[in-house]
């Protein structure tokens, strides 16, 4: 349903014209997001630039029930940014300054538009690191990492998002700001309400400003590919690797179909004669990290790796990461749709989950491709598909129930980083059981009575 012309004149006068898109050729790039999933078109889209003005479209919005859906970059995978019909969509990328930097406090405050490598560059350029490196981290918005309390290769040593916003300014649903956390490294005063929003998805108030933890760079680095011939040993290698008190910064693994596709897509000289590949990459002190790569490829040699390959240098090291950012683009590129899923278990059902995967995919006569970040149990199985072929995408769905429901048999979570939205709503119930689930719906009703945040994502 189109948005009234007394809404759209209000929106105009607070924000301008110009900042206001109502045709449909405009509004066609917000209807979607990283998600293979049906879209639709929003009322409106509006950009805002400051606390103040998400307030007034919030207050306008609950005033006149109004869906609002917050928007970044849209790389979400999961339909979190997905607009539903007649909604406003309020995207924050023009809310892109970052505001302090304080080596003092080593903290950062940003606002959300700001894009993750944009974060990580401006802690790079005072000797600082800000460690979560999501895969889509040259478009993604903070804000964005944020909401969906985003993950990424170094989450194994350094912990995801969420271990790094030490206070948020957020937006209610009723257009009241509040200031929840600090730069007190210890604060215990009350309930951790940022945590609360941390991962929210844009249900509970829309984030408008952050702080970020950061600390102090890694004095070395060293980057490792190990290849065999058979996923097992692979897996065998990670927890080898962790028993061994050995934490990499980066444990990452890629099946034979991912590697032929990077391979292809990058020529970054990959090996495609093997089942599957580790990137490690071990940080630190310049004697611990040689130290940590010597047992490493020791390790790795051990359970057969067919060959081992110590990068000889910074550009080397980088372009051997850059083979596993672009494992998705690699794979999008094989098929007309490229689903991207996420399914995290405990790492000593890694192996099995893989065989578990690459069994559905035969049954259901579908091509997968598995990657992911084996060191914390986070895999991305890609399904490379055609929507298109109803039957197939009937299969498609059959494969993700069987995948889903032995991920939460094994003791595992059906979104490590990626975030429910829309995609994984259908499965939430199962994983969290009645009492999460009704705590989690009492809470969203207190803080959002009229239902006016990105409704039907997360929980119906």
């Amino acid at each position: 349903m189109p948005l009234s012309d007394s809404v759209l004149r209000q929106l105009r006068a607070l924000l301008g014209d110009a900042d206001v898109l109502t045709a449909v050729e405009d509004l066609i790039p917000y209807s979607f997001d990283g998600t293979a999933v049906l879209n639709e078109r929003p009322g409106c889209v509006v950009f805002v630039t400051s606390a103040a003005e998400v307030s007034g479209v919030l207050r306008l919005a609950v005033t006149e029930r109004i869906p609002v859906v917050t928007r970044g970059s849209g790389t979400g995978l999961s339909g979190g940014s997905l607009p539903v019909p007649g909604c406003i969509v309020l995207c924050t990328v023009r809310m892109n300054r970052i505001l302090e930097v304080d080596r003092a406090n080593l903290t950062m405050r940003v606002e959300p538009g700001a894009t993750t490598l944009e974060v990580a560059e401006a802690a790079a350029a005072v000797g600082l690191f800000y460690p979560p490196d999501p895969g889509s981290m040259k478009i993604s918005t903070i804000g964005g990492n944020v909401a969906e309390n985003s993950g990424g290769l170094r989450g194994l040593k350094y912990g995801i998002t969420r271990n790094y916003v030490m206070g948020l300014e957020v937006v209610l649903a009723d257009g009241e700001i509040m200031v929840t956390g600090n730069k007190c490294v210890k604060d215990v005063a009350g309930y951790s309400l940022k945590d609360l929003f941390i991962g929210s998805e844009g249900t509970l108030g829309v984030i408008t400003g952050i702080l970020l933890r950061l600390i102090p760079k890694p004095a070395s680095k060293r980057t490792l590919v190990a290849t065999f011939a058979a996923i097992d040993t692979a897996a065998q290698t990670v927890s080898d690797i962790i028993a061994a008190h050995i934490i990499p910064c980066t444990l990452e693994f890629l099946d034979r179909t991912t590697i032929r596709c990077v391979e292809d897509f990058a020529k970054v000289g990959l090996p495609t004669d093997c089942e599957a590949l580790l990137l490690m990459e071990t940080d630190g002190h310049p004697a611990q990290v040689a130290d940590e790569a010597r047992q490493m490829e020791e390790i790795a040699r051990r359970h057969g790796a067919l060959e081992v390959r110590v990068a000889r240098d910074d550009a080397e090291a980088a372009r051997l990461a850059s083979a596993r950012r672009s494992a998705f683009s690699a794979l999008a590129r094989v098929a007309p749709t490229t689903i991207l899923e996420d399914t995290t278990v405990p790492r000593s059902e890694l192996a099995h989950m893989v065989r578990f995967i690459e069994g559905v995919a035969r049954r259901h006569r579908l091509r997968i491709g598995t990657f992911g970040h084996m060191g914390d149990g986070n895999l991305h199985p890609t399904f490379l598909t055609d929507e298109r072929n109803h039957a197939e995408m009937h299969r498609v769905e059959e494969a993700f129930r069987e995948i889903f429901d032995e991920t939460i048999r094994c003791g595992g979570t059906i979104t490590g980083e990626h975030g429910v939205g829309v995609a994984k709503k259908a499965f939430l119930p199962k994983f969290a059981g009645d009492a999460q689930m009704r705590v989690m719906r009492e809470l969203r009703r207190v803080l959002d009575p009229a239902g006016i945040l990105n409704p039907g994502k997360v929980l119906d």
